[in-house]
């Protein structure tokens, strides 16, 4: 999708070919932010539907005043070329999401920006000047609930038993607290016997010993039957498998935001979620609990809790508050309301 050259206004780069976090962030917003204000996005593995313009006419648009809104170092350097070299007169706009110590290098890239936006508060620390503060959204009419019985039928749908079942997305490495869901899933099982568990992502090539390791793990301990790993899902089944689901397990040891437990609670399904990324700003105790990064005691215990409440007012909890504070419009129209404060 093409805006008129003339008439853009704000330009987000995706300088990274693999999909990520970030480049499903510009995914989900720009064609959203377009609606109010002329906005496209520039670089690779963007689909159709995105409002684009090609790398190579960047240094050739008419000069005026616009947004360059920066996700990752190259590209807050390629916005300072733009501006110095090729005179493009930019309002230079940066967003982070990480949550550690800024190199010297990305510390000066950050003091020459315009603006900076945080993920989270916790993101924010990090960051060694003024900022605003917008958390992410998700798309609500993407990820919904669904009744116990059209659960039952999903459930046949996709291959599983009509169990409890307790669910952990995302790619499988050490970082993303695979092996403590795992645990905790095993912990579980061993008093539980209608407890099933869905790991769903991939295993990167340097990341399959520790998947293997997974594995044997869980036949170590007669579990194979119990442990679903799914073929890789495409993003606009995802939420199929969030509804399926009892409960939402986030063992991440590190995160820089996490949109994964806004998704389950979106489709109405209670979280259990380790204390990184933006998860206690995020999850409603009304809907979830939080425990210590790297513990399966404590996992375990919250689990069980949520297994054991009432499913009904937790699924509920969960949808409400997630329509109530992370919707990707209002996401959509914080950023807008900081695009026209720099173009102003």
């Amino acid at each position: 999708m093409k805006q008129r050259l003339s008439d853009i206004l704000v330009i987000a780069p995706n300088f990274k070919r693999r999909l990520s976090g970030v480049t499903a962030t510009i995914v989900r917003l720009v064609p959203v932010q377009s609606k109010s204000i002329p906005i496209v996005a520039t670089g690779a593995g963007l689909p159709a539907h995105v409002p684009y313009i090609p790398v190579w006419r960047l240094p050739f648009l008419k000069r005026k005043r616009r947004v360059w809104h920066a996700r990752r170092n190259t590209e807050m350097l390629v916005g300072l070329v733009l501006k110095h070299i090729f005179r493009q007169p930019l309002k230079l706009l940066f967003t982070s999401a990480s949550q550690r110590k800024h190199s010297g290098y990305t510390k000066w890239l950050i003091g020459q920006m315009d603006g900076i936006v945080a993920t989270s508060a916790k993101t924010a620390t990090y960051l060694e000047r003024p900022c605003d503060v917008i958390l992410h959204g998700i798309d609500l009419t993407d990820f919904t609930p669904i009744d116990t019985e059209s659960r039952s039928a999903l459930r046949h749908k996709l291959n599983l038993p009509d169990a409890k079942i307790i669910g952990c997305f995302g790619r499988i490495r050490a970082q993303k607290g695979t092996d403590l869901f795992i645990d905790a899933f095993i912990q579980m099982a061993k008093t539980d016997a209608d407890l099933v568990a869905v790991v769903l992502g991939r295993a990167l090539p340097k990341d399959q010993e520790f998947l293997a390791g997974l594995k044997t793990k869980i036949a170590q301990n007669n579990l194979s039957d119990r442990v679903v790993f799914p073929d890789e899902v495409p993003v606009d089944q995802i939420a199929d498998w969030y509804r399926v689901l009892d409960l939402y397990v986030a063992p991440q040891r590190w995160e820089g935001f996490g949109l994964t437990p806004l998704e389950a609670m979106a489709c109405g399904v209670p979280v259990v979620a380790t204390d990184v990324g933006a998860f206690s700003e995020i999850i409603s105790t009304k809907a979830g609990e939080i425990v210590p990064i790297g513990e399966v005691a404590p996992m375990v215990r919250a689990a069980q809790r949520l297994l054991s409440a009432d499913q009904s007012g937790l699924s509920e909890a969960a949808r409400a508050h997630v329509e109530a504070q992370f919707s990707l419009e209002r996401e959509a129209n914080a950023l807008i309301d900081i695009y026209h404060r720099l173009l102003a």
